[in-house]
């Protein structure tokens, strides 16, 4: 049963608003290009969304909390200088984007909630981050939203843009964070950042296969649809799944035998285009899956994988398989899973990036995007951040949830794709998921109504915040 949210008049309030600049006076300042790469992935606000319960005594209370990050952001910062600085438009006819690293400095905010976590309606969260993760500049490279709430228990909004991080990157960021703070102010070696963004240079001439022209799409009008008729296409749900589901999907997606073993990000692929292709029906006669594929986990040069460690930046691609509705309903589950394990491991990713880098050279002086948010057949999909652990304890216990949020500003501008994000619930050890979905109506109801259920809508009981009586806001 989802949880309910009974304190409908609550306001987030602003305590206050200040910028942070690193503490280190020796960094020059520069001017960054963002990377070919970077490029892919849009100016668009990103963020990762933190949710903690009461801290347990005798770690402290908010007043501690927010004492952490006024005491350890200067230093923090002299790791993550790029985050200190502004985005700035360098052409404005292509809209190509450079950092300037001028030690601006990051945005800090302190706000109230007149509201008790546990009150909450977790499985239809849009509304909620709205009200909860506030605006920031355009221009601003990280802006650092710390809310307290009547229960005890508070939020981080680590908020940033996309042309500057991407999923991988982010995540490292608040994991870099919990270990600066938990090492008294010392960086470890193994979290400390790479930003050099000078590993893939495009080659002259530029040199691609004719599949990239078919993968992305240069941003035109034509290829667009009005956004509130988007909108009103798909939903914003949060689910919850169990480790013993994606235990017992994983094994129901392995072949017997000698067969290969699925993930688990295979067996609930499979699992989520089954799915899809019931939904379809006779509708469509194709549907497609996609996934974006974090490179750096799929280079095989040591050379390579040493340059890119701790890569802050963008080091994303797509993986996309189309195949007939007809096939997908009729296959059985662990055909499917051979599907996803081809689409996601076929390419050679190396030369793949370098493609990619030439591509967009070609295309310097056009915004475009991807084709996984195409015109066309039916489009799922996935970004799995299983691959790494979120260590979000910063001294005041791991979060509840961890999650990256935004996701809709990259599928409003065309209807034909759905989009799944997902998480592993911070701490390690129980195997537990968090997922994000803006997927259609049909499809979310399809995922709720199937049984044994494996998408559980989210509660706030599942992440173990349980609603107290609602108190009167004093906000």
């Amino acid at each position: 049963m989802a949880s309910v949210n009974p304190c409908s008049d609550w306001q987030v309030r602003v305590v206050s608003r200040r910028l942070v600049k690193a503490s280190d006076t020796s960094i020059m300042p520069r001017v960054v290009n963002v990377s070919n790469l970077d490029r892919i992935a849009w100016i668009i606000q990103v963020s990762m969304f933190c949710v903690y319960a009461k801290p347990a005594p005798p770690t402290g209370d908010f007043a501690a909390v927010v004492a952490a990050f006024e005491v350890g952001l200067p230093s923090f910062l002299n790791h993550f200088f790029l985050l200190a600085g502004r985005i700035a438009t360098a052409n404005t006819s292509s809209g190509i984007p450079e950092i300037h690293c001028r030690n601006q400095g990051a945005e800090l905010v302190v706000a109230k909630a007149g509201v008790a976590l546990g009150s909450l309606d977790y499985r239809a969260m849009g509304p909620l981050l709205e009200r909860i993760q506030l605006p920031y500049g355009e221009d601003m490279a990280l802006s650092v939203q710390v809310v307290s709430f009547a229960c005890g228990g508070f939020t981080v909004a680590w908020r940033t843009n996309h042309v500057l991080l991407d999923g991988c990157a982010l995540s490292s960021l608040v994991t870099a964070w919990s270990e600066f703070t938990r090492s008294d102010g010392t960086l470890p070696a193994s979290h400390r950042p790479n930003h050099d963004r000078s590993v893939f240079h495009p080659r002259t001439p530029p040199s691609y296969s004719a599949t990239l022209d078919e993968a992305f799409t240069l941003l035109d009008s034509r290829h667009l649809v009005n956004a509130l008729t988007a909108d009103q296409s798909s939903v914003l749900r949060f689910y919850y799944i169990e480790a013993a589901d994606i235990a017992r999907l994983r094994e129901a997606a392995s072949r017997g035998g000698d067969g290969e073993r699925a993930t688990r990000v295979e067996a609930v692929s499979a699992y989520l285009w089954k799915t899809l292709a019931g939904v379809v029906g006779a509708a469509d006669p194709r549907c497609r899956m996609g996934w974006w594929v974090n490179g750096r986990r799929r280079l095989t040069s040591p050379d390579l994988r040493c340059a890119m460690r701790n890569y802050l930046g963008n080091f994303i691609t797509f993986a996309g398989k189309e195949a007939t509705v007809q096939e997908v309903v009729q296959m059985p589950l662990p055909e499917v899973a051979s599907m996803v394990r081809e689409a996601i491991t076929a390419p050679a990713y190396e030369e793949h990036f370098q493609e990619l880098v030439d591509w967009v050279e070609g295309c310097k002086d056009e915004p475009f995007l991807s084709a996984s948010i195409g015109l066309g057949s039916l489009t799922l999909i996935v970004t799995a951040f299983t691959s790494f652990r979120i260590d979000t304890d910063f001294g005041f216990g791991q979060a509840v949830m961890a999650v990256p949020t935004d996701v809709r500003t990259a599928v409003t501008m065309r209807l034909c794709s759905g989009y799944v994000q997902i998480v592993e619930r911070p701490g390690g050890g129980e195997g537990s998921w968090i997922v994000s979905a803006f997927v259609w109506p049909q499809l979310a109801a399809a995922l709720e109504a199937d049984e044994p259920r494996v998408f559980e809508p989210l509660t706030a009981e599942q992440l173990g915040l349980f609603a107290p009586h609602c108190p009167q806001s004093r906000l």
